[in-house]
């Protein structure tokens, strides 16, 4: 059996820590002279005792985890703690059923950034702040997982990065609060940072707070329904500065702080992120500016880059219509959005660490297939790429594109519109946020989607953002004998 007294005690801590968080809207509203503060004072003690009480109960000498319940671990998190973050939500304003406010709560823990509120101007600010919270611990959960949980799973090839990513040596927990702090404070730097930078540009210290929240997690959450469309000018450049930045790999800024910049400027997933997304928006500019369209140069420019780049990373801010632009730029968004951000980062989707991998291999193979006598060893940034990451990126890849393929049929069969299931699918399973399609709100939101659609959407957010193998593993009867 497993033993499932650690896996319960880290969710214990964690739900106090989330808990403890609500204090912050809560401060909001009640400055504000906002009634709705009573709700997350509620909430929090509720949410805290509960904690408290499991983290006694499951308390353990040993507080180490094995590969099982590692695996047990990181999928728990992210069931049990939207749970959590849906309370305000429901038991004070807007109101939401639990469909709703769990769904609200998963897109903000996953950093997905899609809504089903349909009146976000109309919220109290303490509920919109605990929508971009949400998304910000999500951020750093994401980065922790990332660097510590999927190299010792060996997921998606992430045991390719186990060494650099400070190695664990069997021992997962203890080690993980130490990357886990190192991680929080540049996190929370960048995020003071982008606040200042946004403030400094005219938004109130609350938006641009909750803006920053957001985007150094690569969210998307907006405390206005037209979202950056109510910030046009310096704030979509600062806040796409900021989301470029989250998408990097964080150990890098680690090592940067540290004195050495040379990982930084030779890693070539970082390099690669930057080129491709200057592909993108270039084509896209080049595009427009033969479209004839009645928009400055400079305006012109700056939307693209913005609505391109929080795409591209998974922010899924908008400041646009870009389903106006046409077919052309919408399949170039379509496939960025696949592309993803760097691992390591709170940036979603693939990452462009598999894509990099997957052409090595492709090339090597093609090499070989020319010379079968001579060897052709992959390799990624001077380092050899071993036969087990390979196989673990090409069943990746397979897992995501099957899974894609069965949530657009699943969600066409709800009754959703053809691009409506398609879009839903794309922006659910690679936590992107916007969905294109005639049944959304004039926010963007989904809240008049049918409930089994809403939940199919949760679903394909809780798979994408646990990078989908690390969860379906657990349905294997073998894991669960001894």
């Amino acid at each position: 059996m497993i033993d499932l007294r650690p896996v319960v005690n880290v969710i214990g801590k964690l739900t106090i820590a989330m808990g403890a968080t609500m204090v912050i809207p809560m401060a909001v509203d009640f400055t504000s002279g906002d009634p709705h503060w009573t709700v997350f004072l509620e909430c929090a003690m509720l949410t805290v005792v509960i904690g408290a009480l499991v983290t006694v109960a499951t308390r353990c000498p040993n507080p180490s985890l094995d590969i099982r319940q590692t695996f047990l671990l990181t999928s728990g998190v992210w069931l049990v703690l939207p749970v959590i973050g849906a309370l305000p939500l429901m038991w004070g304003a807007p109101g939401a059923n639990f469909t709703d406010a769990y769904f609200e709560a998963m897109s903000g823990l996953t950093t997905t950034g899609t809504t089903a509120l349909p009146n976000l101007d109309a919220l109290p600010a303490g509920a919109n702040l605990w929508r971009t919270l949400l998304q910000w611990q999500g951020g750093l959960g994401i980065v922790v997982v990332a660097m510590v949980f999927l190299p010792v799973m060996r997921v998606g090839g992430m045991q390719f990065f186990r060494s650099e990513g400070f190695d664990t040596q069997g021992k997962v927990l203890p080690r993980a609060l130490d990357i886990a702090a190192e991680m929080t404070w540049f996190y929370v730097g960048m995020t003071a940072a982008c606040t200042f930078a946004l403030m400094f540009v005219g938004m109130s210290p609350y938006e641009a707070l909750a803006h920053a929240l957001s985007a150094c997690s690569t969210g998307g959450f907006s405390t206005r329904d037209a979202s950056y469309g109510a910030f046009l000018g310096a704030p979509e450049w600062i806040t796409t500065f900021f989301s470029i930045m989250a998408a990097l790999p964080f150990i890098r800024f680690i090592q940067l702080v540290r004195g050495d910049y040379t990982p930084l400027w030779r890693d070539r997933q970082v390099w690669a992120f930057l080129r491709w997304m200057s592909y993108a928006a270039g084509m896209i500019i080049i595009y427009r500016l033969f479209s004839n369209e009645n928009v400055g140069l400079y305006d012109m420019i700056r939307e693209t880059v913005f609505n391109v780049v929080t795409i591209f990373t998974g922010t899924g801010f908008a400041s646009a219509d870009v389903t106006t632009w046409g077919q052309f730029p919408m399949a170039v968004l379509f496939v960025a959005g696949l592309i993803g951000g760097c691992t390591g980062s709170t940036a979603c989707s693939v990452k462009i660490f598999r894509y990099l991998v997957l052409f090595e291999a492709v090339r090597t193979q093609i090499r070989r297939m020319h010379s079968p006598h001579r060897v052709y060893p992959l390799q990624f940034d001077g380092r050899a790429i071993s036969d087990d990451v390979t196989r673990s990126v090409m069943a990746f890849f397979t897992l995501f594109m099957l899974t894609f393929g069965l949530l657009i049929v699943a969600l066409s069969l709800t009754g959703l519109h053809p691009r409506t299931a398609l879009t839903g699918a794309w922006t659910a399973i690679a936590n992107i946020g916007p969905v294109w399609g005639p049944e959304i709100t004039a926010n963007g939101s989904i809240a008049e989607f049918p409930v089994t659609a809403k939940w199919l959407m949760t679903l394909g957010m809780y798979l994408g953002r646990l990078e989908l193998i690390s969860v379906f593993v657990l349905l294997i009867p073998r894991f669960w004998r001894s």
